[in-house]
């Protein structure tokens, strides 16, 4: 299968961004820096009945949010940002550098308040961005649409976000790049033409993204228009990935008829960049999925009426998948009074899916992240406790443990605790360094609210990234600190 390449259309285009894209094709001046904020400020975002508080870092089915690089000792980042006092989203990237233990001011890479959207969509956090670092030190930013035009842009100088170059203009949606070693990137994304369908794409080193054919014959994971509960429309699938060596992989769940409920649970994975597909055990699958029962879905959940909430695909340290998700029962509300919300891990043990329970909390839309470590220590680090905004989206951050590949876990540290808002969307950097091992936000879950970011190190430690900056960098505070220092007078409290 061939479909999903776009090799053949880079050299035309490499020669303009080799030397930086022009303003005529980027849309984007050609010299000086882009602007920066004078700090870090998430986005706050609702639909209301669903979720709601702050989303820096929604949606689950986003990334990669976070990149460690370790020959600059660096870990580069982004998050939806807002101007302070608006709800008006940016697409920002920053870094965190490990070895002065210092962040610079916030690079602003896309403005939707410069676009033609509607008030209520400029704060929309479907719409924000993630990231890749290519072979070469670049880094490249994929600003999600959100059934519409998506933005990629390139930094013009490896290992440096202070200046971008907009590649492309483009329906994409759900954008997950990952960079393949030796072989170049891989961009799964998502387009709503139809309904929610999953597609794929590949270029040697990214080049041929600023060509619109590229994009016009992408790969597809799945053609699902039609559920047989329902005699309309169903909305497809959402998908989750991730990438290990030259294996990317997918984890979907998918709408049920005429309901709002997702269920189910699917995986399939490919070893040469989207050509051939498989299960989990190796069989060969001929995509795209066109129906639920099919060698992809792992476990019918919604036989068993249950909704599936997807928070987290990964690997084992034998390259195993592992997939980190919650179930609540069909046809019960996000939020709100109800049954529990069921945090299980799924993992491939070589031979079956194996299901384990973690914890409960409180909202569909709670989201984690797993990390299974070389030495078999596996992690959950996610808002599985009560926060100040019972049901609402998120919570207290805590840190689980499992010493047996997922099968029994305990909570090892409550990182965050008498917090005024919710944390919320805990991502994983790729290949996280452990002082810089999670990235989340906080935001009130009732109303619109400041957002703070935090992260922490893989001890649970918590720090936060610093919301007014007089200087080019500044050193993130401890948040135990920070906590004890404004306990009487904290932004936003008043």
């Amino acid at each position: 299968m061939t479909r999903g390449f776009c090799a053949g259309r880079a050299l035309a285009v490499a020669m303009s961004l080799a030397a930086g894209l022009s303003a005529a094709e980027s849309g984007t001046p050609p010299a000086g820096k882009n602007p920066t904020a004078d700090g870090y400020d998430g986005i706050w975002y609702t639909s209301r009945g669903y979720y709601s508080g702050g989303f820096a870092l929604f949606p689950s089915q986003h990334s990669p949010f976070a990149v460690y690089r370790g020959e600059v000792q660096k870990t580069f980042f982004v998050y939806g940002g807002t101007v302070r006092g608006k709800r008006q989203l940016q697409a920002m990237v920053s870094y965190y550098d490990h070895q002065r233990g210092v962040v610079p001011r916030p690079t602003i890479v896309h403005d939707w308040g410069e676009s033609n959207l509607k008030p209520g969509q400029m704060a929309d956090g479907h719409r924000n961005p993630t990231l890749v670092v290519d072979g070469d030190g670049r880094v490249w930013v994929f600003v999600s649409g959100h059934g519409d035009n998506g933005y990629v842009y390139r930094a013009r100088k490896p290992y440096c976000v202070e200046s971008f170059d907009r590649v492309i203009e483009t329906p994409m949606t759900y954008p997950n790049p990952w960079w393949i070693p030796n072989r170049g990137l891989f961009l799964f994304f998502t387009k709503y033409d139809h309904s929610r369908e999953s597609f794929w794409l590949t270029c040697p080193d990214g080049m041929s993204l600023a060509d619109l054919a590229t994009w016009h014959t992408p790969g597809e994971l799945n053609a699902w228009t039609i559920s047989p509960d329902g005699d309309k429309y169903g909305h497809g699938n959402y998908q989750f990935t991730a990438a290990r060596g030259s294996r990317v992989a997918t984890a979907m769940n998918n709408w049920i008829g005429r309901t709002r409920d997702r269920s189910n649970l699917f995986y399939l994975q490919s070893d040469d960049l989207g050509r051939t597909w498989q299960t989990a055990d190796g069989k060969p699958f001929s995509v795209p999925i066109r129906t639920a029962h099919c060698a992809a879905l792992i476990r019918d959940f919604w036989s068993e009426q249950l909704q599936v909430y997807i928070q987290h695909l990964t690997f084992d340290s034998q390259g195993r998948p592992a997939i980190l998700f919650l179930t609540a029962s069909a046809g019960q509300a996000a939020e709100g009074p109800g049954g529990p919300k069921t945090w299980t891990v799924a993992h491939w043990t070589g031979e079956r899916w194996a299901f384990h329970p973690v914890t409960t909390s409180l909202n569909n839309f709670d989201c984690g992240s797993l990390y299974a470590e070389d030495d078999g220590t596996w992690r959950i680090i996610g808002s599985t406790l009560r926060g100040p905004q019972p049901w609402k989206t998120g919570g207290e951050i805590a840190l689980w443990t499992s010493h047996d590949q997922g099968a029994t876990w305990k909570m090892l540290k409550q990182l965050t605790a008498g917090s005024l808002y919710n944390h919320s969307y805990v991502r994983q950097p790729v290949d996280a360094h452990p002082d810089f091992y999670a990235l989340w936000a906080d935001g009130d879950g009732d109303k619109p609210s400041p957002s703070r970011l935090y992260f922490c190190n893989r001890a649970g430690d918590v720090r936060i990234l610093p919301q007014a900056m007089t200087g080019s960098f500044a050193q993130p505070e401890s948040a135990a600190a920070w906590s004890s220092s404004k306990s009487a007078s904290r932004p936003g409290s008043g």
